[in-house]
């Protein structure tokens, strides 16, 4: 899966947080992978965000790479996921439902243009793109394959957000919210007001939140259940955003899609 590489995910980035330090070993080993995971760490970085001991951190990833769970960049010292974790991370998109009725409605979809497509799952406190197709011209950066954004941040983000358990919402927003653009929402009061919205509507949209060129909509994925088991998002380009019939387009075309991948996976509104 590609790593996040920018800014904004260094290792001084408060994007990752635990409830608790953790005490047992596979807990320790468990918060050093999603550590990891989010962003590529130093031994003394790991250290820091979990506060443990330098000792024992050390002994952890020394087992994890020996294992290929990790690997170590010999430039920057610091520890990437490895391609073990990848090897069990594909297994699970080859039995993903939901990845799966994404990519045979994409097959035939031939009137989404404009934007890049991504299908998206909530993986602890990020949105992660478990698969991106562009249907435009220009790049885009942070649309790609295995970017994550943390859960106040972007469409994708806030509908997975706004479905999620009342008490995974509460305990999200009681944390420091971080600002990727001055246009990210971190205020927990205006954020439940969004929720709401997009709850509500079942559609999200958002503008230069994420980076200032680009913007974003939205729409969850439902099983049979009623549960929302992800979401379709299109991000498109700044030169879009001012062309309402372009959007409107994209926005009918989103809805479409989410709406028949759900019903493909059992879900009757």
């Amino acid at each position: 899966m590609p790593r996040n590489t920018d800014k904004e995910n260094s290792a001084d980035t408060k994007f990752v947080s635990f409830d608790s330090n953790p005490v047992s070993g596979m807990d320790r080993t468990f918060a050093v992978l999603d550590l990891i995971a989010s962003q590529p760490c130093r031994v003394v970085d790991i250290t820091k965000a979990l506060k443990l001991p330098w000792a024992t951190v050390h002994r952890t990833i020394k087992k994890l790479e020996k294992a290929q769970f990790v690997m170590r960049d010999d430039t920057t010292n610091r520890y990437e996921i490895g391609a073990r974790m990848w090897y069990i991370g594909s297994s699970y998109l080859s039995n993903n439902k939901a990845l799966a009725a994404s990519l045979q409605y994409l097959a035939s979809a031939n009137k989404i243009r404009n934007a890049d497509v991504q299908i998206v799952e909530r993986i602890g406190n990020f949105s992660v793109v478990i698969h991106a197709e562009k249907r435009q011209n220009q790049p885009i950066s942070k649309a790609q394959y295995g970017y994550h954004l943390p859960l106040h941040a972007g469409s994708k983000s806030l509908v997975l957000l706004a479905f999620s358990s009342p008490e995974f919402i509460d305990g999200y927003l009681s944390q420091p919210l971080n600002k990727l653009t001055p246009k990210t929402v971190t205020d927990p009061a205006r954020l439940r007001e969004i929720l709401d919205d997009v709850r509500q509507n079942k559609f999200a949209q958002t503008f230069a939140d994420v980076q200032p060129h680009t913007g974003s909509m939205a729409a969850p994925l439902f099983d049979e259940q009623d549960n929302a088991v992800g979401c379709v998002c299109f991000v498109y380009l700044n030169s879009l955003a001012s062309n309402d019939a372009a959007l409107e387009e994209l926005k009918q075309n989103l809805m479409l899609m989410s709406h028949t991948i759900s019903s493909d996976l059992g879900w009757r509104p």
